[in-house]
């Protein structure tokens, strides 16, 4: 069993094509076809069936995947702790983040990493805060920009803190509420809200403050990104409560204080257990403390 005839597998799984496999690892369509018909054999399984219209994996060949997968992996990470025991750190880093995170700029993080270290393949992923830190846990993402509520922690990861923020509403500009200078949350429960999905972390920490408060609020609109939040409250269909260090990145909507907020914690996470150099690297371009 060779470790190229796995990634074939990956990529065939990924793709669920053996010519768009082909494709993205370079080879010819039979040279791929041929190593997984090898391992196939040594296996004594198929891992995939295959039909005029469709190529999906078998129930061996979902069982064998996320080895698969730590075997690559495992791998990568032999090979680029041998490069930083010579001084060179190659390999990857990913990177998720949640789409409000503002204590640090991503972009730009990137940006000086890849200068230093252009060897090394960065990848990068948005989503919840809750999913981000299994994915950091399980060792599929080596860094991750998380933000939650101040009663939740980070678990199975190592973290630090990086900053504490509060809610602001955030409303269309012809808003009768866009001219005062603060509101509270009894004032906010008679509005129609777009939020994240409910029970994600960004969405818990306003739940919990309006519960808190012996209220209710109307979520009629539920999205995923930040982005479409600020799409909906433009034109006055909702109004939202987001980070008070994110909402100037947002246009065409006014924000408002909240007397009294729900506040939020933003954290930088890693796997304590096997962290790569190249995510010891990009932590210390951030001026992550991080122990030997």
């Amino acid at each position: 069993m060779e470790l190229q005839q796995m990634r074939y597998v990956i990529a065939v799984a990924e793709t669920s094509s053996f010519t768009r496999a082909a494709e993205r690892c370079l080879v010819v369509q039979s040279a791929l076809s041929h190593q997984i018909a090898r391992l196939e054999r040594e296996l004594g399984t198929r891992l995939f069936e295959r039909t005029s219209r469709r190529v999906r994996l078998t129930p061996a060949g979902e069982a064998f995947l996320p080895a698969a997968r730590q075997c690559l992996d495992a791998a990568d990470r032999a090979s680029a702790e041998v490069a930083a025991a010579i001084g060179e750190i190659r390999g990857r880093l990913a990177v998720g983040l949640i789409a409000t995170v503002a204590a640090v700029d991503i972009p730009s993080a990137l940006r000086d990493f890849r200068e230093r270290y252009p060897h090394v393949r960065i990848s990068l992923r948005v989503g919840a805060s809750e999913d981000l830190a299994d994915q950091v846990a399980e060792g599929s993402l080596d860094v991750a920009f998380l933000g939650l509520p101040t009663t939740t922690q980070p678990r199975g990861v190592a973290a630090h803190d990086l900053a504490h923020d509060q809610l602001v509403a955030v409303v269309a500009p012809n808003h009768p509420l866009a001219a005062e200078q603060s509101v509270d949350l009894r004032t906010l429960a008679a509005e129609v809200f777009v939020d994240l999905p409910a029970g994600t972390a960004g969405r818990i920490q306003s739940d919990q403050a309006f519960e808190a408060a012996g209220l209710t609020r109307d979520v009629a609109f539920e999205v995923t990104t930040a982005d479409y939040i600020a799409r909906l409250v433009s034109p006055g269909l909702a109004i939202a409560m987001l980070p008070s260090a994110f909402v100037p990145q947002l246009t065409g909507v006014t924000t408002i204080e909240v007397t009294d907020a729900p506040a939020r914690i933003e954290y930088v996470v890693w796997n304590h257990t096997t962290r790569t150099p190249a995510a010891t690297a990009f932590l210390a371009i951030l001026d992550i403390p991080v122990p030997g």
